[in-house]
Protein backbone atom coordinates (compact mmCIF):
# COMPACT_ATOMS: atom_id res chain seq x y z
CA UNK A 1 0.00 0.00 0.00
CA UNK A 2 0.64 3.72 -0.65
CA UNK A 3 1.92 5.94 2.41
CA UNK A 4 -1.23 7.81 2.39
CA UNK A 5 -2.95 4.50 3.05
CA UNK A 6 -0.73 3.18 5.30
CA UNK A 7 -0.98 6.86 7.54
CA UNK A 8 -4.98 5.98 8.10
CA UNK A 9 -4.90 2.36 8.07
CA UNK A 10 -2.00 1.30 9.82
CA UNK A 11 -1.93 0.07 13.54
CA UNK A 12 -5.86 0.90 13.83
CA UNK A 13 -8.62 -1.42 14.00
CA UNK A 14 -12.01 -0.62 13.97
CA UNK A 15 -12.93 -1.25 18.25
CA UNK A 16 -14.54 -4.89 18.48
CA UNK A 17 -16.65 -3.98 21.53
CA UNK A 18 -18.72 -0.73 20.13
CA UNK A 19 -17.59 -0.53 16.84
CA UNK A 20 -16.12 2.42 17.46
CA UNK A 21 -14.19 3.62 14.01
CA UNK A 22 -11.40 5.83 16.28
CA UNK A 23 -9.77 3.97 18.82
CA UNK A 24 -10.58 4.32 22.83
CA UNK A 25 -7.79 5.45 25.24
CA UNK A 26 -6.85 2.83 27.56
CA UNK A 27 -6.24 4.15 30.92
CA UNK A 28 -5.32 1.74 32.82
CA UNK A 29 -2.62 0.50 34.54
CA UNK A 30 -3.09 -2.62 35.25
CA UNK A 31 -5.30 -5.61 33.59
CA UNK A 32 -6.66 -8.59 35.40
CA UNK A 33 -5.99 -12.08 35.51
CA UNK A 34 -7.49 -15.38 34.92
CA UNK A 35 -8.14 -17.73 37.66
CA UNK A 36 -5.08 -19.86 36.38
CA UNK A 37 -2.78 -16.86 36.68
CA UNK A 38 -2.99 -16.21 32.49
CA UNK A 39 -3.33 -12.93 30.93
CA UNK A 40 -5.91 -13.57 28.51
CA UNK A 41 -5.74 -10.67 26.47
CA UNK A 42 -1.43 -10.41 26.43
CA UNK A 43 -1.45 -6.95 28.41
CA UNK A 44 -0.35 -7.27 32.27
CA UNK A 45 0.94 -3.87 33.67
CA UNK A 46 1.16 -0.90 31.35
CA UNK A 47 4.37 -0.19 31.38
CA UNK A 48 5.21 -3.30 29.61
CA UNK A 49 2.64 -3.33 26.79
CA UNK A 50 -0.48 -1.03 26.66
CA UNK A 51 -2.91 -1.52 23.30
CA UNK A 52 -2.11 2.46 21.76
CA UNK A 53 1.39 1.75 22.43
CA UNK A 54 1.12 -1.31 20.33
CA UNK A 55 -0.86 0.02 18.07
CA UNK A 56 1.45 3.17 17.12
CA UNK A 57 4.99 0.89 17.52
CA UNK A 58 2.60 -1.24 14.78
CA UNK A 59 1.74 1.80 13.01
CA UNK A 60 5.71 3.42 12.34
CA UNK A 61 6.80 -0.31 11.68
CA UNK A 62 4.36 -0.34 9.16
CA UNK A 63 5.45 3.28 7.32
CA UNK A 64 9.31 2.53 7.72
CA UNK A 65 8.89 -0.74 6.54
CA UNK A 66 10.18 -1.81 9.37
CA UNK A 67 10.08 -5.29 11.48
CA UNK A 68 9.36 -4.07 14.85
CA UNK A 69 8.80 -1.02 16.58
CA UNK A 70 9.17 0.32 20.09
CA UNK A 71 7.69 3.81 21.19
CA UNK A 72 9.86 5.96 24.41
CA UNK A 73 8.48 8.88 26.18
CA UNK A 74 10.78 10.91 23.63
CA UNK A 75 13.41 11.08 20.68
CA UNK A 76 16.22 11.55 23.47
CA UNK A 77 14.74 8.18 25.45
CA UNK A 78 14.98 6.48 22.15
CA UNK A 79 18.17 7.07 21.38
CA UNK A 80 18.76 6.62 24.93
CA UNK A 81 17.75 2.84 24.54
CA UNK A 82 20.01 2.23 21.53
CA UNK A 83 23.13 3.74 23.41
CA UNK A 84 23.05 1.34 26.48
CA UNK A 85 22.78 -1.43 24.16
CA UNK A 86 26.37 -0.93 23.92
CA UNK A 87 29.28 -2.34 25.89
CA UNK A 88 32.46 -0.68 27.86
CA UNK A 89 34.75 -0.05 25.03
CA UNK A 90 32.62 0.29 22.11
CA UNK A 91 33.15 3.13 19.92
CA UNK A 92 30.69 5.03 18.12
CA UNK A 93 31.11 6.92 14.94
CA UNK A 94 28.41 10.21 14.59
CA UNK A 95 28.27 12.84 11.91
CA UNK A 96 29.59 15.93 13.08
CA UNK A 97 26.28 18.36 12.58
CA UNK A 98 24.84 16.53 14.66
CA UNK A 99 21.02 17.49 17.04
CA UNK A 100 22.96 18.57 19.91
CA UNK A 101 21.28 16.78 22.45
CA UNK A 102 22.42 13.69 20.95
CA UNK A 103 25.77 14.31 20.78
CA UNK A 104 24.85 15.39 24.95
CA UNK A 105 24.10 11.67 25.27
CA UNK A 106 26.82 10.42 23.66
CA UNK A 107 29.25 12.54 26.20
CA UNK A 108 27.53 10.96 28.90
CA UNK A 109 28.53 7.48 27.74
CA UNK A 110 32.30 8.52 28.12
CA UNK A 111 32.09 7.72 31.48
CA UNK A 112 31.05 4.10 31.14
CA UNK A 113 34.24 3.47 28.33
CA UNK A 114 31.99 4.22 25.50
CA UNK A 115 33.65 6.58 23.34
CA UNK A 116 32.54 8.66 20.12
CA UNK A 117 34.27 10.51 17.01
CA UNK A 118 32.31 13.13 15.18
CA UNK A 119 33.09 12.97 11.34
CA UNK A 120 31.57 14.91 8.75
CA UNK A 121 29.93 11.57 7.38
CA UNK A 122 29.77 13.56 3.70
CA UNK A 123 33.42 12.27 3.33
CA UNK A 124 33.44 8.78 3.20
CA UNK A 125 37.15 8.88 3.30
CA UNK A 126 36.89 10.96 7.14
CA UNK A 127 34.72 8.33 8.19
CA UNK A 128 36.77 5.48 6.75
CA UNK A 129 39.83 6.87 8.77
CA UNK A 130 37.53 7.13 12.33
CA UNK A 131 36.99 3.57 12.10
CA UNK A 132 38.59 1.29 14.89
CA UNK A 133 38.72 -2.49 15.77
CA UNK A 134 35.74 -1.47 18.50
CA UNK A 135 33.61 0.46 16.27
CA UNK A 136 30.39 -0.66 16.87
CA UNK A 137 27.80 2.06 15.59
CA UNK A 138 27.50 4.68 13.12
CA UNK A 139 24.55 7.07 13.53
CA UNK A 140 23.52 9.29 10.96
CA UNK A 141 21.38 12.26 10.63
CA UNK A 142 20.54 13.19 7.04
CA UNK A 143 19.51 16.00 6.46
CA UNK A 144 21.61 17.02 9.45
CA UNK A 145 20.31 19.42 12.08
CA UNK A 146 21.03 22.41 11.77
CA UNK A 147 23.17 22.59 8.56
CA UNK A 148 21.35 20.00 6.48
CA UNK A 149 23.93 18.62 5.21
CA UNK A 150 23.00 15.31 2.91
CA UNK A 151 24.70 12.05 3.78
CA UNK A 152 24.73 9.29 1.64
CA UNK A 153 23.20 6.51 3.77
CA UNK A 154 23.82 3.98 1.31
CA UNK A 155 27.32 4.62 1.12
CA UNK A 156 27.74 4.80 4.47
CA UNK A 157 25.99 1.89 5.34
CA UNK A 158 28.02 -0.47 3.24
CA UNK A 159 31.44 1.00 4.91
CA UNK A 160 29.39 0.22 8.55
CA UNK A 161 28.44 -3.24 7.40
CA UNK A 162 31.80 -4.90 6.06
CA UNK A 163 33.14 -3.01 9.49
CA UNK A 164 30.48 -5.49 10.94
CA UNK A 165 28.66 -2.55 12.56
CA UNK A 166 25.30 -1.12 12.91
CA UNK A 167 24.10 1.26 11.27
CA UNK A 168 21.24 4.31 12.65
CA UNK A 169 19.86 6.41 11.33
CA UNK A 170 18.08 9.39 12.88
CA UNK A 171 14.56 10.08 10.05
CA UNK A 172 13.16 12.90 12.33
CA UNK A 173 13.91 15.27 9.73
CA UNK A 174 13.53 12.88 6.65
CA UNK A 175 9.81 11.35 8.21
CA UNK A 176 8.92 7.99 5.90
CA UNK A 177 7.03 10.23 3.53
CA UNK A 178 10.88 11.73 2.34
CA UNK A 179 12.89 8.88 2.64
CA UNK A 180 13.47 5.21 3.25
CA UNK A 181 16.71 4.84 5.26
CA UNK A 182 15.67 0.89 5.51
CA UNK A 183 16.26 0.30 1.61
CA UNK A 184 19.96 2.10 2.03
CA UNK A 185 21.08 -0.25 4.06
CA UNK A 186 20.58 1.07 7.82
CA UNK A 187 19.22 -1.14 10.63
CA UNK A 188 17.57 1.34 13.01
CA UNK A 189 15.83 4.07 12.52
CA UNK A 190 14.48 6.48 15.09
CA UNK A 191 12.40 9.43 15.33
CA UNK A 192 11.36 11.76 17.72
CA UNK A 193 7.40 11.79 17.37
CA UNK A 194 7.17 15.10 19.13
CA UNK A 195 8.09 16.29 15.52
CA UNK A 196 6.36 15.70 12.46
CA UNK A 197 5.23 12.63 13.09
CA UNK A 198 2.76 13.87 16.17
CA UNK A 199 2.82 16.63 13.89
CA UNK A 200 0.79 19.77 16.12
CA UNK A 201 3.44 21.14 19.01
CA UNK A 202 1.45 19.05 21.51
CA UNK A 203 3.04 15.93 22.47
CA UNK A 204 5.90 14.43 23.56
CA UNK A 205 7.73 11.22 22.12
CA UNK A 206 10.29 9.16 20.19
CA UNK A 207 10.36 5.46 18.16
CA UNK A 208 13.24 3.05 17.55
CA UNK A 209 12.11 0.82 14.36
CA UNK A 210 14.03 -2.26 13.50
CA UNK A 211 14.30 -3.61 10.55
CA UNK A 212 14.63 -7.04 11.61
CA UNK A 213 12.94 -9.02 15.08
CA UNK A 214 16.64 -9.70 15.71
CA UNK A 215 18.73 -9.83 18.64
CA UNK A 216 19.07 -6.39 18.88
CA UNK A 217 15.29 -5.90 18.85
CA UNK A 218 14.67 -7.58 21.85
CA UNK A 219 17.77 -5.80 23.82
CA UNK A 220 15.93 -2.72 22.99
CA UNK A 221 12.83 -3.86 24.15
CA UNK A 222 14.05 -5.09 26.79
CA UNK A 223 15.37 -2.01 27.50
CA UNK A 224 11.92 -0.31 27.05
CA UNK A 225 10.15 -2.26 29.40
CA UNK A 226 12.74 -2.08 32.74
CA UNK A 227 13.22 1.02 31.80
CA UNK A 228 10.11 2.53 32.00
CA UNK A 229 10.63 5.52 29.67
CA UNK A 230 7.51 5.19 27.23
CA UNK A 231 4.53 7.66 26.05
CA UNK A 232 1.62 7.58 28.06
CA UNK A 233 -1.72 5.94 26.24
CA UNK A 234 -2.93 9.42 25.72
CA UNK A 235 0.35 10.66 23.84
CA UNK A 236 0.37 7.44 21.35
CA UNK A 237 -3.41 8.28 20.59
CA UNK A 238 -2.62 11.84 19.88
CA UNK A 239 0.19 10.41 17.69
CA UNK A 240 -1.31 7.79 15.80
CA UNK A 241 -4.04 10.70 15.08
CA UNK A 242 -1.38 13.18 14.01
CA UNK A 243 -0.27 10.36 11.53
CA UNK A 244 -3.50 10.13 9.62
CA UNK A 245 -2.58 13.50 7.99
CA UNK A 246 1.39 12.95 7.60
CA UNK A 247 2.02 12.43 4.08
CA UNK A 248 0.04 15.51 3.27
CA UNK A 249 1.28 17.82 5.83
CA UNK A 250 4.84 17.20 5.02
CA UNK A 251 4.20 17.16 1.42
CA UNK A 252 3.12 20.75 1.68
CA UNK A 253 5.76 22.05 3.86
CA UNK A 254 8.07 20.90 1.59
CA UNK A 255 6.55 22.63 -1.53
CA UNK A 256 6.90 26.10 0.53
CA UNK A 257 9.98 25.17 1.92
CA UNK A 258 11.74 25.44 -1.40
CA UNK A 259 9.80 28.19 -2.71
CA UNK A 260 11.00 30.38 0.62
CA UNK A 261 14.80 29.10 0.00
CA UNK A 262 14.47 30.15 -3.38
CA UNK A 263 13.40 33.67 -2.23
CA UNK A 264 15.98 33.91 0.51
CA UNK A 265 18.87 32.56 -1.73
CA UNK A 266 18.83 35.81 -3.36
CA UNK A 267 18.20 38.46 -0.61
CA UNK A 268 21.36 40.44 -0.31
CA UNK A 269 20.99 40.62 3.39
CA UNK A 270 21.10 36.98 3.17
CA UNK A 271 24.61 35.21 3.44
CA UNK A 272 24.04 31.68 2.38
CA UNK A 273 20.71 29.47 2.83
CA UNK A 274 20.86 25.83 3.78
CA UNK A 275 18.12 23.96 1.63
CA UNK A 276 18.75 20.58 -0.02
CA UNK A 277 16.50 21.33 -2.73
CA UNK A 278 18.38 24.34 -4.32
CA UNK A 279 20.57 23.05 -6.92
CA UNK A 280 23.54 25.10 -5.32
CA UNK A 281 23.61 22.96 -2.47
CA UNK A 282 26.56 21.08 -2.31
CA UNK A 283 24.13 17.57 -1.12
CA UNK A 284 21.87 18.24 -3.80
CA UNK A 285 22.26 15.34 -6.24
CA UNK A 286 22.37 12.85 -3.21
CA UNK A 287 19.29 14.77 -1.90
CA UNK A 288 17.28 13.87 -5.15
CA UNK A 289 18.99 10.12 -5.17
CA UNK A 290 17.41 9.58 -1.98
CA UNK A 291 14.39 11.80 -0.66
CA UNK A 292 11.18 12.03 -2.53
CA UNK A 293 10.90 16.14 -1.32
CA UNK A 294 13.53 18.03 0.11
CA UNK A 295 11.44 18.78 3.74
CA UNK A 296 10.17 21.29 5.37
CA UNK A 297 13.53 22.75 7.17
CA UNK A 298 15.65 25.69 6.22
CA UNK A 299 18.51 27.02 7.67
CA UNK A 300 19.83 30.84 6.70
CA UNK A 301 22.95 32.85 7.60
CA UNK A 302 22.31 36.88 7.90
CA UNK A 303 25.14 38.59 6.76
CA UNK A 304 26.45 40.13 9.83
CA UNK A 305 26.81 38.04 13.28
CA UNK A 306 24.55 37.14 15.84
CA UNK A 307 23.54 40.60 16.71
CA UNK A 308 21.78 40.85 12.97
CA UNK A 309 20.78 37.34 13.30
CA UNK A 310 19.14 38.10 16.25
CA UNK A 311 17.66 41.30 15.27
CA UNK A 312 16.01 39.49 11.80
CA UNK A 313 13.92 37.23 14.28
CA UNK A 314 13.08 40.02 16.75
CA UNK A 315 10.64 41.55 13.62
CA UNK A 316 8.93 38.32 12.38
CA UNK A 317 5.05 38.59 12.86
CA UNK A 318 3.80 35.23 11.89
CA UNK A 319 6.63 33.14 12.22
CA UNK A 320 6.84 32.11 16.37
CA UNK A 321 10.17 32.26 17.65
CA UNK A 322 10.43 29.03 19.48
CA UNK A 323 12.69 25.88 19.74
CA UNK A 324 10.89 22.88 17.84
CA UNK A 325 9.55 21.90 14.24
CA UNK A 326 7.44 19.81 11.93
CA UNK A 327 4.04 21.94 13.43
CA UNK A 328 1.55 23.69 11.75
CA UNK A 329 2.86 26.84 12.54
CA UNK A 330 5.95 28.02 11.25
CA UNK A 331 9.19 28.75 13.43
CA UNK A 332 12.15 30.56 13.61
CA UNK A 333 15.19 30.48 16.20
CA UNK A 334 18.74 31.51 16.68
CA UNK A 335 20.10 27.86 16.77
CA UNK A 336 23.73 28.95 18.37
CA UNK A 337 21.66 30.71 22.02
CA UNK A 338 19.69 27.36 21.98
CA UNK A 339 22.34 24.61 21.77
CA UNK A 340 24.98 26.39 24.42
CA UNK A 341 28.52 27.58 24.62
CA UNK A 342 29.50 24.35 23.43
CA UNK A 343 27.74 25.03 20.45
CA UNK A 344 29.53 24.58 16.91
CA UNK A 345 26.98 26.12 14.91
CA UNK A 346 27.26 29.68 13.20
CA UNK A 347 26.15 32.22 15.46
CA UNK A 348 24.59 34.32 12.06
CA UNK A 349 22.36 31.10 11.48
CA UNK A 350 18.49 31.29 12.29
CA UNK A 351 16.64 28.06 11.98
CA UNK A 352 13.17 27.89 9.98
CA UNK A 353 10.57 25.14 10.45
CA UNK A 354 8.08 26.01 8.01
CA UNK A 355 4.36 25.68 8.69
CA UNK A 356 1.34 24.72 6.59
CA UNK A 357 0.46 28.67 6.53
CA UNK A 358 0.46 30.00 2.86
CA UNK A 359 4.19 30.51 1.58
CA UNK A 360 3.75 33.78 -0.02
CA UNK A 361 2.69 35.19 4.07
CA UNK A 362 5.61 33.69 5.15
CA UNK A 363 7.87 35.33 2.09
CA UNK A 364 6.34 39.00 2.85
CA UNK A 365 6.87 38.21 7.01
CA UNK A 366 10.45 37.72 6.04
CA UNK A 367 11.00 40.27 3.34
CA UNK A 368 10.07 42.38 6.22
CA UNK A 369 12.06 41.18 9.14
CA UNK A 370 15.07 41.29 6.82
CA UNK A 371 14.37 44.64 5.55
Amino acid sequence: MKIETLSVHAGRKVDPNTKAVTPPIYLSTTYERETDGEYPKGYNYSRNSNPNRESLEECLAELEGGAEGMAFSSGSAAAMSIFQTLLPGDHVIATDDIYHGTRKLLKRFEAWNITSTFVDMTKPEEVKKAISKNTKLFWIESPTNPLLKIIDIKSISEIAHVNNSLVVCDNTWGTPVLQNPFKFGADLIVHATTKYIGGHSDILGGIVISKSADLLYEKIRDIQKSGGAVPSPFECWLVLRGIQTLPIRVRAQSESAIKIAQFLSTHKKVEIVHYPGLENHPGYAVASKQMFKYGGMISLQVKGGEKEAMAVASKVKLFTRATSLGGPESLIEHRASIEGPESKTPKNLLRLSIGLEHPEDLIEDLSQALS
